[in-house]
Formats: structure tokens, C-alpha cells, sequence
């Protein structure tokens, strides 16, 4: 079904149905431009950024149908889990630092095969015949004798590792352990193939441009294992084709808000087309968000008053808004106060406190 459904995408921009593409396009190309001007110039934009990033990444693991708490998500960042993190949680913490990560790269830098498996920390395997790296100048050549010693012993010690996992028996590669999903045997094809798409598709707006290559990936499936990499990707590309340079967007969650079955549609085209509404959604929220945070943040200033230049409270302002969530330890550790003084700084500022539970408690702007 993969393959025929990949060849079922048109490549030129003639042959798609411009009747039924067009609204959704025009929506999230004005979506994702008001959002960018918007961010671009807000005082809170580093913020709201990493704030962001939280959203996005519990939004890209309910997609693919795990649910993570977005609390839980930022207390295990911070080191203040308050049990044992689940797998769930530790994959979603993956996909927050690989965020950001990709946004501290150069745009368009992971819509290579190299770039893209670099990002997931797997570079390409070395080839057998690699030479070994040249000496450097002015080395010694008595150094060669115990050099070559080396080497012998470790070729030794490898051929005796080897003759102890031919009696072995071990499982193949292509059987599911239960434990750790395989990856597919033709990984490098299936990559090789959506660059190729990205690349056929180099003329085509920005935006459409992504939302196609979002559904190519899907229908490729290159790395099943990497749970929403194929939304940053496209994020990514966003950025390197100048349609979104403020940030990184939030494809997830603008995603959640549309139907699974046009998501996981077995037309392409439908496919596209829920990915373009996804956008509009996704981007008209950020910015309401935004504009939620940004009155928070006036509000809550406006409630401290002018304060002397060595008051923290401006400083946790800034804090809780750039966080879905706040601790006494995350307060105390990065405003350099101590703990005592953290209760009383929310106290004054009048926060929600969220868990409920006597300890391990969290507050956020009310």
C-alpha cells in the first residue's frame, strides 16, 4: 500500500486539484505568517519558545498514541521526578532534547540523509576498508613497534569474540524482541527516497511543500522507531525555506485538533489537505497562546510594581512564563534564592498551585 500510495503524490504543481487544496493552503500560509511576525518581535519570544517545546513534544507522542503528562514531562526535565519515569516519559524527553537541538542547527541542516540521521544520533556505519587516520606531523616512529602490538592484541581479542557468538545462539535481527521495536531492513532506501521527494519539490511553496513532505514521511516510515522526528523535519524545513524563522512550529499540536481518519487516510491527497488544516489550527492557537501569555506576563508585573534592581520577582515572572510549570527547587535553582525564599516569592506572586499534593508541588500562572 506504501509504495503505491508514494506514487500516487503528484511532484508538479499542475497536477494537483487546486480546488480542493487552495482554501486550506491560503489558511496556513496566513496562519503561519502572522504567527512568525508575531513571535519575531514579542519580548517573551525565548520563552514562549521553550514553552513550546514542551507542548509539542507531549503533542507528538499522543499522535502516535502515547500519553505523557506535560507536568510530568517538565519535572522530569528538571530532575524532580516524583516516581520512577515510565518509557513513555523518557521517550517524550528524547524528543524535547532533540527539539532543541534542532534549534540551536543551522536551518534546512537535517534534510539530508547524514543531517537527518546525525540528529537522531546515528551516523553513517564506517566502511571495512576505512584507511586509519594518518600520523601526525613529527610523530615517532618508535612509536610504531608498540602501535602494531596493539593492534595485534585487539585483532586477537576480536577473533576470539567472534568464535564465541558463532556458538551462540542468538535471535535474528528481524524478529521483535518486545523490547526494542526494529528497524527496517531497507531504512536507507526508504531515506534515500523522501530526500529525493524534498528535492522534486524544491519549487513548491513553502508551506505546501512541507505539508507534503510530512505526508511522504509518513507513508515512508523510514524510522519508526524515533516517535514524531518526521514533524520536526518538517518544522525544519519551514525554517530553511524562510516561510517560519522566528522559531520552530508546533506541527503536533495543531494536528491533535484534526480527524485521525483525514489524517490516516488512504488518499494521499486527503492526507495533505489535513496536514495544511492542521497547520492553520496549530498556528492560530500558538498565537493566541501567545497573546494569553504575553497579558499574563503584564499582569503580573503590573502586580509587583517598580521593585529594586536586586528583587528576583521580575526574574520569576519571566520564569513562569516561559515554563508550563514552576517548583521551589526549579525557582531556587535558577534565581540563585534559597528554597524558603522561592515559596514566599510565589506566595506573593499569587500563582496556581496544580498538583495538589503536599509535596512535590507546582504552580503555574493562574
Amino acid at each position: 500500500m506504501s509504495a503505491s500510495m508514494m506514487r500516487s503524490l503528484p511532484t508538479r504543481l499542475d497536477a494537483l486539484p487546486w480546488h480542493r487544496l487552495a482554501p486550506a493552503l491560503a489558511a496556513a500560509e496566513d496562519a503561519l505568517a502572522r504567527l512568525d511576525e508575531r513571535i519575531a518581535r514579542s519580548p517573551i519570544r525565548d520563552g514562549w519558545c521553550e514553552r513550546n517545546r514542551f507542548t509539542e513534544a507531549a503533542s507528538s507522542l499522543l499522535l502516535d498514541g502515547t500519553l505523557v503528562q506535560l507536568e510530568d514531562l517538565v519535572l522530569h526535565d528538571a530532575g524532580l521526578d516524583a516516581r520512577a519515569p515510565s518509557p513513555e516519559l523518557t521517550r517524550a524527553h528524547a524528543h524535547l532534547r532533540r527539539a532543541r537541538r534542532l534549534a540551536t542547527l543551522p536551518p534546512g541542516a537535517t534534510l539530508d540523509v547524514a543531517g537527518l540521521l546525525a540528529l537522531v544520533g546515528r551516523g553513517a556505519p564506517k566502511s571495512a576498508g576505512a584507511e586509519p587516520p594518518p600520523l601526525a606531523d613529527g610523530a615517532e616512529s618508535e612509536g610504531d613497534d608498540a602501535w602494531a602490538t596493539t593492534l595485534g592484541e585487539v585483532d586477537a581479542l576480536l577473533a576470539r569474540t567472534d568464535r564465541l557468538l558463532a556458538r551462540a545462539t542468538l535471535p535474528s535481527p528481524d524478529e521483535p524482541t518486545g523490547w526494542v521495536r526494529p528497524a527496517r531492513p531497507d531504512r536507507d532506501e526508504r531515506l534515500a527516497r523522501w530526500v529525493v521527494e524534498i528535492e522534486a519539490i524544491r519549487d513548491w511553496p513553502a508551506t505546501l511543500a512541507a505539508a507534503r513532505a510530512l505526508v511522504a514521511w509518513e507513508i515512508a516510515d523510514p524510522l519508526p522507531e524515533e516517535d514524531g522526528l518526521g514533524r520536526l523535519l518538517v518544522a525544519d524545513l519551514l525554517r530553511a525555506r524562510g516561510k517560519v524563522r522566528s522559531h520552530l512550529v508546533d506541527v503536533a499540536s495543531g494536528l491533535r485538533a484534526v480527524a485521525p481518519e483525514r489524517r490516516r487516510h488512504r488518499d494521499p491527497l486527503v492526507r495533505l489537505q489535513a496536514v495544511l488544516d492542521g497547520m492553520a489550527l496549530g498556528a492560530t492557537r500558538a498565537l493566541e497562546d501567545h497573546d494569553r501569555r504575553l497579558t499574563a506576563r503584564d499582569a503580573l508585573l503590573r502586580r509587583i510594581g517598580p521593585r529594586r534592581t536586586s528583587s528576583r520577582l521580575p526574574q520569576l515572572v519571566e520564569l513562569v512564563i516561559a515554563a508550563p510549570l514552576v517548583t521551589t527547587e526549579t525557582i531556587a535553582d535558577t534565581l540563585g534564592v534559597t528554597p524558603r525564599a522561592a515559596s514566599g516569592m510565589v506566595a506573593e506572586l499569587g500563582l496556581r498551585e496544580i498538583t495538589g499534593r503536599g509535596r512535590f508541588r507546582a504552580w503555574a500562572v493562574g
